[in-house]
């Protein structure tokens, strides 16, 4: 069917930088926004980062000036650049796309597994 696969999660010391990518595959004929949540121990997960079909992008007030969505239309993936990390980004990164399934025949939210970044101090 449809699957979302997140790489690029580690272990970075407060100051530092990580990429993480998202990859959609399957039964995909269209993907409008894509997005990147985040869930920290013991709190609700949260919208960091969305970009829309055209390009369109919002960000978290937590992460503007340091994070940059983006992503790729022909290789149906999502990235985040996340500069100038701090130990209070520490979470699970979950990367969600609105995808339309050609063989379900409608459209949906999917999520990835999530992918862990650890901040140190």
């Amino acid at each position: 069917q449809v699957q979302l696969v997140e790489s690029g999660g580690g272990l970075v010391q407060a100051g530092g930088s990580l990429r993480l990518s998202c990859a959609a595959s399957g039964t995909i004929l269209s993907i409008n926004r894509m997005a990147w949540y985040r869930q920290a121990p013991g709190k609700q997960r949260e919208l960091v980062a969305v970009i829309t079909s055209g390009g369109s992008t919002n960000y978290a007030d937590s992460v503007k000036g340091r994070f940059t969505i983006s992503r790729d239309n022909a290789k149906n993936t999502v990235y985040l650049q996340m500069n100038s990390l701090k130990p209070e980004d520490t979470a699970v990164y979950y990367c969600s796309a609105r995808i339309y399934n050609l063989v379900l025949g409608d459209e949906d939210d999917y999520w990835g597994q999530g992918t862990l970044v650890t901040v140190s101090s």
